[in-house]
């Protein structure tokens, strides 16, 4: 039955990889036969070509994504400048971008719970003032100091406590996952969700549906309607070539009562925990709140779910916590999302924050590092200027391409003073930044383009507290295990020099 499951999943799968490729190939040939026959045509695409060129170099946005779109054009002049008006201009994104406006309206103000500690927590993290006030009062997500946490790696430890949360659940649990894959840890996760949709608690799970590409099969959701788990999938994959399909929700959220919630790397899949080697040792981390700042990943969730059903909200007000738990481990907790849809890259800006206020040190966890020239600024200026700037990345890879462009950074970061570290035993999932001894973020944000630019991303930022303190020390423990990268491991030749140079062009499409 298994086996033929798959093979069922393999075939659809394949044959939607096949139609897009078949529009895209015929696009192609209509064009450049067109071009090649007419003259006055081939000439009205070339002027087209050189018109979207200046528009682009002119417009808002990344010099890196300019760069690609522009060397593109150059390489097909013919067509290339009308493969950019059919990629940008698309009625399907403008749907969603009506309805994410629609809905963040509705939910602006509903983040707010418990007291107001914006003041107090710019008072007692003086230093990271701004970065507060720039979460706060321009992007929208309130700081929360009744809040306790704890720092969960590897990928098992999140399991255990997720499993324990999940059981306590009384009115609803909220689940949002860019990958989900049948398994030892979906079937025990899975477990729970029936038994408490049997007893009338609301269990809600969103995920993303190129996340789960060749995971699960045709009609999940309608297996899981049955056991009276709400289902709704982001971005439906659809053999049609389109932008949009780019926008991934790569967020990973659970909220239990909207008391107790998790964010961090660790999707729902068995190499996740360990319970398979896919990459060697997969090394991630979660964390889990509980108090006041779990609320709002609660209203975050629930945005997400109005916005991928035509835009209709829920009453969120009759999701706040029955009870308000009071608790404090002295550290304040800023939640925050990103969206695609706008021009605001908030959680690049959280990372940029990071790095240029830091003072003594910045340690970073990342599987990729495929940055544009104002990263690799920060990072390098924080070097230059005495912080002790770390970054960790795998040794064992995922994506040979995105693992070529990744040490394709190397060379010049190292020669600025930052240190590269690889972890040898296995796959560098986690997203961490961790500062000074008073500041850090764990989420879900990659350091790429496809990340900080094009996906559904959210992390928390934290300042003070315990958890600080382990997030450093569980970065210490993982250096052991790792190697340092030196320039004389970055001496490549000629031609793998060239092509990873060729990479990097098209680095924003990796």
């Amino acid at each position: 039955m298994e086996v033929k499951w798959l093979r069922t999943l393999f075939r659809r799968r394949l044959f939607v990889c096949l139609l897009i490729m078949v529009q895209i190939s015929t696009l192609l040939v209509l064009l450049y036969n067109g071009a090649k026959a007419y003259l006055p045509v081939s000439a009205v695409l070339t002027i087209i070509s050189l018109i979207m060129t200046l528009f682009i170099i002119s417009k808002r946005g990344k010099n890196a994504f300019k760069l690609t779109w522009v060397f593109t054009i150059l390489s097909f002049p013919i067509f290339g400048g009308f493969f950019y008006l059919l990629f940008r201009f698309q009625n399907s994104g403008t749907k969603m971008k009506k309805y994410s406006r629609e809905v963040k309206g509705k939910v602006a103000d509903k983040y707010e719970y418990g007291e107001d500690v914006f003041e107090q927590a710019k008072e007692e993290y003086s230093f990271c003032a701004q970065d507060i006030t720039y979460l706060y009062e321009y992007a929208g997500f309130p700081i929360y100091k009744n809040t306790v946490s704890k720092y969960l790696t590897p990928g098992e430890e999140k399991l255990k406590a997720l499993i324990s949360e999940l059981k306590k659940a009384k009115r609803y649990i909220f689940l949002e996952y860019f990958i989900i894959d049948d398994g030892k840890m979906w079937n025990s996760i899975l477990d729970v969700l029936k038994e408490k949709a049997s007893k009338g608690i609301e269990v809600r799970l969103m995920f993303d549906d190129m996340g789960c590409f060749l995971r699960i099969p045709k009609n999940y959701t309608d297996k899981l309607e049955k056991y009276g788990i709400k289902c709704t999938v982001f971005n439906p994959f659809r053999p049609v070539f389109s932008a949009t399909q780019n926008n991934r929700d790569h967020r990973k959220i659970a909220v239990i009562d909207g008391n107790v919630a998790f964010t961090g790397g660790i999707n729902i899949a068995d190499e996740y925990i360990n319970a398979y080697e896919k990459h060697g040792h997969w090394k991630d981390a979660s964390v889990m709140l509980k108090g006041d700042a779990a609320w709002s990943f609660t209203v975050m969730y629930l945005q997400m779910w109005a916005i991928c059903n035509d835009g209709k909200c829920d009453d969120i007000d009759k999701y706040r916590p029955a009870e308000r738990e009071l608790a404090t481990d002295g550290g304040y907790y800023q939640p925050y999302s990103d969206s695609p849809l706008d021009t605001e890259h908030v959680s690049e800006h959280v990372y940029m924050k990071i790095i240029s206020s830091a003072k003594d040190y910045v340690y970073i966890n990342t599987p990729y590092l495929i940055l544009d020239d104002n990263m690799v600024s920060a990072l390098t200026l924080a070097a230059k200027s005495g912080v002790d700037v770390r970054i960790c990345t795998p040794k064992i890879y995922d994506k040979k391409f995105v693992h070529m462009t990744t040490v394709s950074y190397y060379r010049e970061l190292i020669e600025e003073g930052v240190k590269i570290y690889e972890y040898t035993p296995g796959f560098m999932h986690a997203k961490t930044f961790v500062s000074d001894d008073i500041t850090a973020t764990v989420g879900t944000a990659n350091l790429d383009f496809r990340s900080l630019y094009l996906h559904y991303e959210c992390g928390v930022r934290i300042y003070g507290g315990g958890i600080i303190a382990d997030i450093k020390n569980d970065y210490l423990s993982t250096l052991e295990k790792c190697e340092e990268i030196t320039l004389e491991d970055c001496k490549s030749g000629f031609f793998k020099s060239l092509y990873q140079s060729v990479l990097r062009i098209f680095a924003p499409l990796l």
